[in-house]
């Protein structure tokens, strides 16, 4: 449900966009300038930031990023269908409720009531536990893949993004001292409704350009021969611009430089792309569609 890294030592955010582009190059995110603005005003304005794009882009190594880098807790909510606000933000511990109804029955129901519903009853799901996080150092919320989620339950996310708190009808408003550095994702299989998008900074992750792929890959697969990682980035640029079900992602780029490594190749042909090509792309479809059209798309490579 959640993922809480380990307690680091908290430090400020960047104080430019310079800066925030440094942060996120110091854990080996190479990030375009306009991708570093929105993070920077994120982190100045306080506002969640809402990324969309292609699923394998990095929008969820962001918020990791950011969670080491300025040294706070992760916590990452990930949404699927059926999510509810008892697995989001927070439940009753009912058993525990009935013990203590029990063991109190000469008391009156009225503190009974009082008693149930407080805070030892209660069990903090992810983003109660984001608006109760550490002064002087809130975590990242990490709301991953809200379009898988039903389109009610964007309605509850609202009073969170607004105002950083949660009504809970028992207990009352409970509301962050420091507002948590909230980050959502969405690979748009649906459209997220735009209340959302009204609280938010958005931007729309796309896939990166030749160079700062190359760059990427030579950073998450050091040792790479410098030529093959050329060889693979110009071929996956050029597969990009093929009718695919789901074009492959610098994820799949990465973990298809890391699978040819692992197989000592140090040139691409014909015959170890067609060995490899289910680590690059997932639908067979797609990998038929590129086999039948491997020789122009490598020649087209090599031509850019």
């Amino acid at each position: 449900m959640f993922l809480t890294q380990y307690f680091m030592t908290a430090i400020a955010p960047p104080t430019s966009i310079d800066a925030t582009v440094k942060l996120l190059d110091s854990a080996n995110y190479v990030a375009d300038r306009a991708l570093a603005t929105s993070v920077y005003l994120m982190l100045k304005m306080q506002r969640p930031l809402f990324l969309e794009g292609d699923a394998g882009v990095g929008k969820t190594e962001i918020a990791k990023v950011l969670a080491s880098t300025l040294g706070r807790d992760l916590i990452r909510l990930q949404c699927y269908e059926g999510l509810d606000i008892a697995q989001a933000a927070y439940e009753w511990n009912v058993q525990r409720q009935l013990l203590a109804i029990k063991a109190s029955e000469r008391t009156t129901s009225g503190h009974i009531e009082r008693a149930i519903y407080s805070d030892e009853f209660l069990i903090k799901r992810p983003l109660l536990q984001a608006l109760q996080g550490k002064v002087g150092a809130a975590p990242v919320l990490l709301i991953d893949e809200l379009d898988r989620a039903d389109e009610p339950f964007e309605a509850f996310l609202l009073e969170v993004l607004s105002d950083f708190q949660i009504t809970i009808p028992e207990l009352g408003t409970i509301t962050a001292t420091e507002p948590p550095l909230v980050v959502i994702t969405s690979n748009r299989t649906r459209e997220i409704h735009d209340a959302i998008k009204r609280r938010c900074l958005y931007y729309w992750v796309d896939y990166p350009n030749a160079a700062r792929e190359l760059e990427i890959v030579r950073r998450k697969v050091p040792g790479v021969d410098q030529r093959l990682s050329a060889q693979i980035v110009a071929f996956v640029q050029r597969v990009r611009k093929e009718d695919m079900f789901k074009l492959p992602g610098i994820a799949e780029t990465i973990d298809w430089t890391r699978a040819l490594t692992a197989l000592d190749v140090i040139e691409l042909s014909k015959e170890n792309i067609n060995d490899t090509l289910g680590v690059l792309l997932k639908y067979q479809d797609d990998i038929h569609a590129l086999r039948t059209r491997m020789q122009t798309v490598m020649d087209e490579s090599k031509s850019q």
